[in-house]
């Protein structure tokens, strides 16, 4: 048997909803870095995101799955459902470590989150103990970020495609046809 490390791309967000920039993107990592798989966390609960605006989680899941069926190694993820809520990132990984301790994770974020990462609850705890994979966002406001971004753990994947969609486009637009407010 290999010592391999089984790893895990977690790339988290409210989904809502999943459109064809999320699933490019996310065939797109499978495809093009070392991670064995790629779990696509639906959060229940973004503690920057209002709650009121989101469909029920488990449409959102259900679209998320139809969305990667058939697309190898990336997977919709409940994980965060029986988490307490709102849900941070800093407790979602400390849980994913503590279910699963033989694998390594790896956070997948958009370059806007990168922005405002200082934000986030724990965000030194997040760069000290995972890799972070952040891919370009077409519509990102190019803003210097308040972190180092020198630390081994912060990988750009800058040959990722951007997709010119976003879902607050989508719900603007009301294409998205779910019970979202």
């Amino acid at each position: 048997m290999s010592n391999h490390q089984h790893k895990i791309g977690i790339y988290g967000g409210s989904f809502n909803p999943v459109h064809f920039g999320h699933v490019g993107l996310a065939k797109w990592v499978i495809e093009n870095t070392d991670l064995d798989e790629l779990w696509m966390l639906v959060s229940p609960n973004n503690p920057l995101k209002n709650a009121d605006s989101l469909a029920p989680e488990q449409e959102r899941l259900a679209a998320v799955r139809e969305a990667v069926k058939g697309i190898p190694h990336v997977v919709a993820s409940d994980f965060e459902f029986s988490l307490p809520r709102p849900s941070y990132t800093a407790n979602t990984l400390r849980a994913l470590q503590q279910a699963y301790p033989d694998y390594e994770f790896t956070l997948v974020i958009g370059e806007d989150n990168l922005t405002i990462f200082h934000q986030w609850r724990e965000y030194e705890y997040i760069l000290d103990h995972f890799r972070i994979f952040v891919y370009p966002r077409h519509s990102a406001e190019k803003k210097e970020s308040s972190i180092n971004l020198n630390t081994k753990n912060i990988i750009f994947l800058e040959s990722a495609p951007t997709f010119d969609i976003s879902s607050t486009e989508l719900r603007a637009k009301q294409v998205w046809h779910g019970t979202c407010k």
